[in-house]
């Protein structure tokens, strides 16, 4: 019913002129009517039709939109992919005419909303309309109860200047909608942009694309002057379910929604409204509102335009001038659809503005009802306005809002003109039925009024000569012309004689103010008597104003009454200046006496008018009248230090005396004596109270008189000294100067460096610092023959290729040798160069470890004498073939072998049968020897055979009965873990630990404590540079060229480039749109460089440059929520299920090592006897509840603890759990209890190295009873278990502790007291046998390794857009670049996603997680991230029996691993893509919901950091780049870092 009143409604101002029968009737339901103001065609849009009525409702044209097949999940066109597509009406949503090209703008609810344009002539031939442009072309809504509203507009292209056609759309939220409430669709086709695409990416005015919270029901669009309304309800977007109403006004100029403000009005659900011009110079909007839901109550209420922005520019400028409240939020606006206030005034605001509830527009209801009003229109007749309601009972009520005599509604049933589907016309009045002026004029009808000369009541277009005054009377107050008598009595009715009829006007002009009276154009002066505003006379200025005297300055600490001047205040009473004046700004200084000013000197030279005295009960500068005792005279000057302290016996240098109270200026300076002689006071450096300096001209004690007569003695005493030089070096140098002499001796820092003057012959020299000089050698002796060589100081030596390149420019003084490269191979190959290198003398040759003497020595050849005898060979082995080597200077080369012969003197038939008979003998015992090893070994292979099937059935039996009881438990802790909730972290503290934990400080990083060392005095200053400096990075400009410096610096390593990246991230999360566009331009300068000068395949493999950081960091930002939603549960089932298993079998305490594990290297080598306990835990202090906790007899005391800790706080995080080290363990076996510790006096002892106590260690036996309890210190705790000091000591010896198993190369053949470990000489098994466990291990876990696999690599779930939305961007590279296969594109997806997050993420779950991974899980954790690193790789691995057992170990399983990630990615390149526009929605979205609990100043400030840092390379950037000149980015900068010059110092 209210779609048909709302139809018909506003068809009645079309028609209401006339009265008609003429009717149009529908074959389905209309939803839209709008009319062409030129032409007066109507048009109606209905479902699956559009009809194009004429001024009459006769139809002219009509066209057929639907129904057709379609499906909202199904992507235009629809194909048959699309199979659950089916036949479904086109439901009007939108209608615009669009005169200026003659178009209708026609938006259907069929195919994701599209749009289309139809001729305004005949609607029947189509102008435009297309369904393969995608997404960017969707407008209107695919659901019924959402709708939709435009206004036709125009868009001015910056770069272009072209001025565009386009229209603004209001579209609430829809399942399968985009998230844009408010867009700016283009009209035609521009550049690369097509028809209905959107002209705008701001994220400002949106809602979130997976949450529907607000709710927003468009009901009117419009626009007036130079402003675009948007009128709506909404909910709050909390729990609260009310509807709210808000008109939202932007400025049509603006293309980015920035002056976008919403404006809550009086009432909570608004049904309909339309605006209709009231007067020339106003507009009113009126509208229709409910009061609930069940349709008991509504009523209409009436808003001029001028108040509505009134009211809004009154709360935007209460916000941009900085009025706030005492929580330092705005005092009028807030904003609504993020938790955190931006400032007004901002260069970027993510979020639009919401006058608050106390601020809204409230007005008083013109009409209220107990039925549902349900549609509005409003017409204009003889300048009055009229209101046509449509209710919910098919009535129509008209109101007609008449001011000073309220107004009068009148009913007329629509039952038999209005069905479902038809439309009608209906006459407005029925002034006919009226037959005498009384009745006419009574029903303040503005339609109607009282003819006179036609005697009868009729419309004024109606009356004869109604333009004639008095000829037709409409009056409010029922004044109707009354006829007394004639005059003349008698007149011929062919004559005429003018009637006059006097109408009375009343004009009231109230002005509330005076001056606002005075002032006015009107000519209005004040009554101050009754404070009304008449006629002017000769008064103008009897106001009351205050004048602005001068500044009045306050001290700190002493009420102060502040008197004000003005004029014409002793007409008023104070209540009145109260109520009439407007509010003045007065100027005051607050000062503080005490500050800087610690001594009476300093107190006294203050200005006057600041009356600062120095209080002599209180020590200190205080205001005169809080001081009840004032110090007229200073006391006497106190000499704290005095520089130099040693002077020259002859005096007449300059002395600087440090102290206080050393008089207010420099003529209070009287006397200065040292030794009681006068010194001359140098006025130029003097400062007041502090320091002054003085000539000294003899010796000892100093002293200072000043004003008054009163003096100060040093307590630092003034020596006097003369320097005494006892040698000088070098004694000679070069005449050419340049020579640094030393110069020692005593008292040589007598007085200061510049009184000191050193002259050489009578020239001065300067004095300066020593210089140090390392000369290195190469081994070889050069001989320079010249002169004068003993003056040289320093010498250098270049090693040059050849003669040519000698040069005489430089003025050191230089010694050049030429040396040729020589190539040494080896001893019996070709060598060249020898003879140029060295000499036969300089040469050494051995043979093994025998000198040789070198007789010949030629470019290519060297001779030497071997010895007669082999030497002893350098290697261990002795061999006949000795190595050579030659020694020249400190190298050494070996050059080759020398080959000894050995001469035999043994007969020949001695020989023989020597060789052959024990070959013979050997030949015999060999073939015995492999006979009976064959049979042995055939017996062998068969028990190892079975041996190796037993251990196979061993560990396939062990397998499944780890596997089941693994399962049992983790049902229980699936259990605990649904009651207490996966312990994930707050998004602050993932990513603080993402980002930061793995810097160098860890978890110390000042962006984790968030603290920053700012003095309270600077707080202010800092904030506001630093926010300064956050608008510098959002230019774009500035913030490439910042990156670029820094990546250009040597010394900017890749750790700097990791931290500056996570700083970044951080400093821009409220701005996840800009910072994505910054990434994906370094990105695309990225992939130029290695596509064209590098290997394409080796991008994003490692974090060498800022935005391969920046990408992993917006990974983790953009997963963060799938991880909480879908992967989280796997992985913390995976790592619970690993720690677990591993915590089921020995962990040796030291050695980091678990009988159960997946790496080998972490495997406990060693068969551990042990045997499992259940022990009843008492927590003291918290109950008589006992907890009974499974632990190892052989489990060390601390581990024993985070087994106890675990189950009893097992519904706690791990950070809110107390640590090992603050809770004691206690065993009471009988009477008196034991505290059990991990090494005392009672620890076992094995030669040099003490076991680690285990429960078997203290024969804690099963079912036992400990009591675990706090203590407030460790050491506290440790101190209760020792008996005195000595035995304390004694346990801090240096020993070496082990627990299960000492490491390998230190074990001695003695057995362990407890059978724990059996002697290792006959006992001891092979190593290799125990890596089955690896293999129960892993079979325990696969379907926990499984199931995570499953959850990162499915595309079948939901996938994070982020994903989609980069793999894509590659995708498209890529197709860009020809050198970039298949194979590529895999790898940098790879390198991208499971690489650089999920990899991260696997073998760190303490980054998602509140949880503790210790070493030995970690362990595991490696081998299978290593396992999912080889997954996604597109290289096989051929294994062989050398390759790591953790390589093996999942073998089998890397080739079906493989395949997910292969569907995984191509099942995300056949996804629907995702739009610009709504990943930047999912940005903003995550920077509403999170950016306020982050860091962002310290991160800003550390970021300032490196600006400082690299200061200078910066500036030059900005300078030579053209645009950032233009946009003064070297200024802004410039301004930052002169506001935060002390920053660093006072950080």
């Amino acid at each position: 019913m209210a779609w048909r009143a709302l139809a018909v409604l506003s068809l009645l101002l079309c028609f209401g002129s006339s009265c008609c029968d003429d009717s149009f009737t529908s074959d389905t339901i209309i939803n839209n009517v709008v009319q062409d103001p030129q032409t007066g065609r109507i048009y109606l849009g209905a479902i699956n039709h559009i009809y194009q009525l004429n001024y009459d409702l006769q139809k002219e044209s009509s066209a057929v939109t639907g129904p057709r097949q379609d499906n909202p999940q199904c992507t235009p066109p629809i194909t048959a992919q699309c199979t659950d597509a089916k036949d479904m009406d086109n439901i009007n949503k939108l209608l615009l005419v669009n005169s200026a090209n003659g178009t209708l703008i026609v938006c259907g609810s069929l195919f994701r909303g599209i749009c289309s344009l139809v001729n305004l002539n005949s609607v029947d031939k189509s102008v435009y309309y297309s369904d393969i442009k995608g997404e960017k072309t969707y407008v209107a809504s695919t659901e019924e109860s959402v709708t939709v509203v435009g206004v036709i507009s125009y868009f001015i292209d910056a770069s272009t200047n072209a001025n565009l056609s386009v229209f603004l759309v209001g579209k609430g939220y829809g399942s399968s909608d985009s998230s844009k409430l408010i867009s700016t669709r283009l009209l035609q086709e521009h550049g690369e942009m097509d028809i209905f695409e959107n002209m705008v990416e701001a994220s400002t005015v949106q809602a979130s694309p997976f949450v529907q919270r607000y709710l927003h029901d468009f009901r009117l669009a419009f626009k007036d002057d130079r402003y675009i309304y948007f009128l709506f309800s909404r909910t709050p977007g909390t729990s609260d379910s009310r509807k709210i109403t808000f008109i939202a006004r932007l400025c049509e100029k603006d293309p980015h929604y920035y002056s976008y403000t919403e404006l809550q009005l009086n009432c909570s659900v608004i049904l309909a409204g339309k605006i209709i011009p009231s007067n020339p110079n106003d507009k009113v909007l009126f509208a229709v509102f409910s009061a609930d839901e069940d349709g008991g109550h509504s009523a209409l209420c009436m808003y001029p335009l001028s108040s509505i922005n009134a009211r809004l520019e009154e709360v935007i400028e209460s916000c941009y001038i900085g009025e706030i409240l005492e929580d330092k939020k705005p005092k009028t606006v807030y904003s609504p659809y993020v938790s955190k206030d931006y400032k007004c005034g901002a260069d970027f605001l993510p979020s639009p503005l919401a006058s608050k509830p106390e601020y809204a527009l409230a007005v008083n209801p013109i009409l209220t009802r107990n039925d549902m009003l349900t549609a509005v229109a409003v017409a204009v007749e003889n300048e009055h306005t009229v209101a046509f309601l449509g209710t919910s009972g098919a009535d129509v009520l008209k109101v007609s809002p008449i001011p000073g005599s309220g107004f009068s509604p009148s009913s007329c049933g629509l039952t038999a003109l209005v069905v479902w589907i038809s439309c009608g016309c209906l006459p407005v009045q029925a002034c006919e039925e009226k037959y005498d002026c009384q009745s006419c004029v009574s029903q303040r009808d503005p339609y109607c009024g009282w003819c006179v000369l036609e005697g009868r009541c009729t419309r004024k277009k109606d009356c004869r000569k109604a333009e004639l005054e008095n000829t037709w009377l409409w009056s409010p107050n029922q004044t109707c012309v009354t006829i007394q008598s004639f005059n003349p009595p008698n007149i011929s009715c062919k004559k005429t004689e003018r009637t006059q009829v006097l109408k009375h006007n009343t004009y009231t002009n109230t002005h509330t103010l005076c001056i606002a009276c005075v002032t006015s154009k009107w000519g209005c002066q004040w009554n101050s008597q009754d404070h009304t505003c008449s006629d002017r006379d000769d008064s103008d200025g009897m106001c009351p104003q205050f004048e602005i005297s001068k500044p009045l300055f306050i001290p700190v600490g002493f009420k102060t009454p502040i008197e004000f001047q003005g004029k014409n205040l002793d007409k008023y009473l104070f209540c009145e200046l109260f109520c009439f004046l407007h509010f003045f700004f007065y100027l005051v200084v607050l000062y503080n006496c005490s500050v800087r000013r610690e001594d009476c000197s300093l107190c006294k030279n203050t200005d006057q008018k600041y009356k600062c005295v120095w209080c002599d009960t209180t020590k200190s500068c205080i205001y005169k009248d809080l001081c009840s005792q004032e110090l007229e005279d200073c006391p006497p000057p106190k000499i704290t230090d005095i520089v130099p302290r040693y002077g020259p016996m002859k005096g007449k240098i300059s002395v600087t005396i440090k102290g206080s109270n050393l008089g207010i200026k420099q003529e209070d300076i009287k006397r200065i004596t040292v030794a009681k002689v006068p010194c001359t006071h140098q006025p130029e450096r003097y400062s007041v109270s502090t320091r002054y300096s003085m000539t000294a001209i003899l010796d000892e004690c100093v002293e200072v008189e000043v004003e008054g007569g009163k003096t100060g003695l040093s307590d630092v005493l003034f020596t006097y000294r003369d320097p005494v030089p006892t040698a000088v070096s070098p004694s000679k140098g070069p005449a050419a100067g340049g020579t640094v002499i030393t110069i020692t001796g005593k008292y040589l820092d007598t007085a200061s460096i510049d009184d000191i003057s050193i002259t050489v012959d009578k020239v001065p020299c300067k004095v300066g610092e020593n210089i140090w000089l390392c000369v290195f050698s190469g081994g070889r002796k050069i001989i320079v023959m010249g002169s004068g060589f003993d003056q040289v100081q320093r010498a250098t030596m270049r090693v040059l290729p050849s003669s040519d390149e000698f040069s005489h420019k430089s003025s050191n003084v230089e010694v050049r040798v030429m040396f040729v490269i020589i190539i040494f191979g080896p001893f019996y190959g070709k060598v060249c160069g020898l003879s140029k290198a060295m000499t036969a003398k300089e040469a050494q040759a051995f043979v093994g470890d025998v000198s040789c003497t070198v007789t010949f020595l030629e470019d290519d050849k060297l001779f030497l004498v071997a010895p007669s005898s082999p030497p002893k060979s350098t290697s261990r082995r002795q061999r006949r073939d000795t190595s050579s080597e030659i020694v020249f200077g400190k190298g050494e080369w070996k050059v080759g072998s020398v080959r000894f012969e050995r001469k035999y003197e043994v007969p020949l038939y001695i020989i023989i049968p020597a060789v052959l008979i024990p070959m013979v003998l050997f030949i015999v015992v060999s073939i015995y020897c492999y006979r009976r090893k064959s049979q042995q070994a055939e017996r062998e292979y068969e028990k190892i055979k079975n041996q190796l099937a037993n251990l196979e059935e061993s560990v396939r039996d062990r397998c499944k009965k780890e596997f089941t009881d693994l399962m049992i438990e983790m049902e229980d802790h699936t259990s605990d873990m649904n009651e207490a909730r996966i312990p994930f972290l707050d998004y602050k503290n993932y990513t603080n630990r993402v980002f930061f934990l793995p810097s160098k400080d860890g978890a110390n990083d000042v962006m984790i404590t968030g603290k920053l060392d700012i003095p309270e005095n600077r707080r202010a200053i800092v904030d506001q540079a630093l926010n300064q400096f956050s608008n510098l990075l959002n230019s774009k400009t500035f913030l490439i060229n910042f990156i670029r410096t820094l990546e250009g610096r040597q010394e900017f390593n890749a750790r700097n480039k990791v931290y500056f990246a996570s700083l970044l991230t951080v400093a821009l999360h409220g701005k996840l749109e800009y910072y994505t566009d910054i990434m994906r331009t370094l990105l695309l300068e990225l992939m130029e460089e290695y596509v064209h000068s590098k290997n394409p395949k080796l991008m994003l493999r490692r974090s060498e440059t800022v935005v391969e950081r920046m990408l992993c960091n917006w990974m983790s930002i953009c997963l963060y929520q799938f991880l909480k939603d879908s992967a989280g549960e796997p992985l913390y089932k995976l790592f619970k299920a690993i720690k677990h298993q591993v915590e089921k079998g020995p962990v040796d305490a030291k050695m980091k090592k678990a009988k159960y594990t997946l790496n080998d290297t972490g495997l406990l080598g060693d068969d551990v006897e042990y045997t499992v306990l259940t022990l009843q835990v008492l927590v003291h202090g918290e109950g008589p509840d006992v907890t009974p906790v499974k632990v190892l007899n052989c489990d060390s005391i601390s581990q024993v603890k985070e087994k106890i800790i675990e189950q009893v706080y097992r519904n706690l995080p791990y950070s809110q759990r107390p640590t090992v080290d603050s809770v004691a363990l206690e065993w009471r076996p009988g009477s008196t209890g034991q505290i059990l510790s991990d090494l005392d006096l009672t620890s076992q002892k094995e030669g040099r190295w003490k076991r680690i106590n285990t429960l078997a260690h203290y024969n804690v036996r099963d079912g036992a009873t400990l009591v675990l309890s706090r203590v407030l210190h460790t050491q506290q705790s440790f101190d209760q278990n020792q008996d005195n000091h000595e035995e304390r000591n004694a346990l801090l010896e240096d020993d070496k502790v082990f627990h299960l198993v000492r490491p390998a190369d230190e074990l001695d053949e003695v057995k362990s007291k407890r059978g724990s470990m059996k002697d290792k000489g006959t006992t001891k098994a092979i190593t290799e046998i125990y890596l089955t466990r690896l293999l129960s291990m892993k079979g325990t876990l696969q379907q926990f390794v499984d199931d995570f696999f499953r959850s990162v690599l499915s595309s079948g779930t939901v996938v994070p857009p982020a994903v989609k939305y980069f793999f894509d961007f590659l995708d498209e590279q890529a197709q860009k670049h020809d050198n970039v296969d298949d194979e590529t594109i895999h790898i940098w997806k790879t390198n991208s996603l499971p690489l650089r997050f999920w990899v991260n993420i696997l073998k760190n779950p303490h980054f998602i997680f509140d949880v503790h991974v210790t070493e030995v899980v970690d362990a595991s954790l490696s081998v299978i991230a290593q396992t999912f690193m080889d997954a996604c790789t597109k290289t096989e691995h051929k294994l062989t029996r050398e390759s790591p057992s953790n390589k093996l170990l999942y073998a089998k399983e890397i080739s079906t691993y493989k395949k997910m990630v292969d569907d995984y990615y191509k099942g995300i390149r056949q996804m629907v893509p995702v739009s610009d526009q709504d990943m930047n929605t999912h940005l903003a979205e995550v920077s509403r919901s999170h950016t306020d609990t982050l860091n962002t100043q310290v991160a800003l400030h550390q970021l300032y950091q490196y600006a400082s840092k690299y200061y200078d390379g910066i500036i030059s950037s900005l300078e030579d780049d053209p645009a950032a000149q233009s946009k003064q980015l070297t200024l802004r900068l410039q301004q930052i870092a002169a506001a935060l010059e002390n920053k660093v110092t006072d950080l």
